[in-house]
C-alpha cells in the first residue's frame, strides 16, 4: 500500500494563521520560541511559500549598532530567518532532509531603517536520490526598497536515510 506523503507542518501552520488577524504576528513568534536566537530581532514573516519567503525586521535600540544602523548580526539573522523557512517549506519533508552548511555575506549600504529579508529560490531544484548543496540568497531591503546586505546560505540537502 502506499503511503501518503508527510505534510509539511510548518507550511500547512503559516498558510491557517496568516490569515488571522495577528496569525503572522503569532506564527512568527512560535517559530522564534523553537529557534530562540530568533527573538534576538523580532522578526515577523509577511509572506511563505515554496520557493519564496519575505520576512520583516523593525529598527529599534536593540539591533542597533553605534553608528544608529541596524547592526550586521542582526540582518544575518533576518537572512537565516528568511532562508530557513524558505528551505523548510520547499524540501519535501517526506524525502528529504536539509541543514545550513555555510553563509556568504555582503554589506552593501548602511541599514538605517526598518528591512525586509526577501528570498526568491524560483525554480526549485530538483529533489533527487543524491545530495546537493543548494544556494539559498536573502536581499535585505530598506524601506526605499534599497538592498542594503545580500546573504548566500549554502543548504545541504540530502535525501532521507
Amino acid at each position: 500500500m502506499a503511503r501518503t506523503p508527510k505534510k509539511n507542518l510548518a507550511l500547512e501552520t503559516w498558510n491557517r494563521m496568516s490569515k488571522l488577524p495577528l496569525g503572522k504576528s503569532a506564527w512568527s513568534k512560535m517559530i522564534a520560541a523553537r529557534a530562540p536566537y530568533f527573538r534576538s530581532i523580532s522578526p515577523q514573516m509577511l509572506e511563505l511559500r515554496p520557493g519564496y519567503a519575505e520576512a520583516a525586521l523593525k529598527k529599534r535600540w536593540g539591533v542597533t549598532n553605534h553608528l544608529g544602523t541596524v547592526h550586521a548580526i542582526a540582518m544575518c539573522n533576518l537572512a537565516e530567518f528568511a532562508g530557513g523557512l524558505v528551505t523548510e517549506v520547499s524540501v519535501p519533508s517526506a524525502t528529504h532532509r536539509w541543514i545550513p552548511k555555510g553563509m556568504t555575506v555582503e554589506y552593501l549600504k548602511k541599514a538605517g531603517t526598518d528591512l525586509r529579508g526577501v528570498c526568491d529560490c524560483s525554480p526549485l531544484p530538483a529533489f533527487g536520490a543524491e545530495g546537493f548543496d543548494w544556494p539559498v540568497t536573502v536581499n535585505v531591503k530598506d524601506k526605499q526598497d534599497q538592498v542594503v546586505f545580500r546573504a548566500v546560505i549554502t543548504m545541504w540537502v540530502s535525501p532521507k536515510k
